[in-house]
């Protein structure tokens, strides 16, 4: 059974950094565009960042553009969300979702089949 499991996440103070992590089970995750995305309260779910299946490359929402990193390591099936510089507006439940359609990955929350359960991140003094 595919699963995804998030982790990271928590309370941080603002200009500070989280690294979250995506682990896959039940399927190799590099077979698949990997996308997180976040959703604060009484908001709709923003795409943030995906790394495509085949290529590698990265894609990254405006907003976290030089302040985000997404990496993956085939060996522990695992994709990683490194969170710089943070504030308070990124304050969210961050999800990663996998695709396994496309080959360059888009930051569309639709096109992702199946999701983990999230993580919150709370960015505040």
């Amino acid at each position: 059974q595919l699963r995804l499991v998030e982790s990271g996440g928590g309370l941080v103070q603002p200009g500070g950094s989280l690294r979250l992590s995506c682990a896959a089970s039940g399927f190799t995750l590099d077979y698949y565009a990997i996308g997180w995305f976040r959703q604060a309260p009484g908001k709709e779910r923003e795409g943030v960042s995906c790394v495509s299946s085949r290529s590698g490359s990265a894609l990254y929402a405006d907003s976290v553009k030089g302040r985000f990193t997404i990496s993956r390591d085939g060996a522990k099936n695992s994709v990683y969300l490194q969170m710089n510089s943070l504030t308070p507006e990124d304050t969210a439940v961050y999800f990663c979702a996998a695709e396994s359609i496309a080959s360059t990955c888009l930051l569309v929350a639709t096109l992702y089949e199946d999701w983990g359960q999230g993580t919150q991140v709370t960015v505040s003094s």
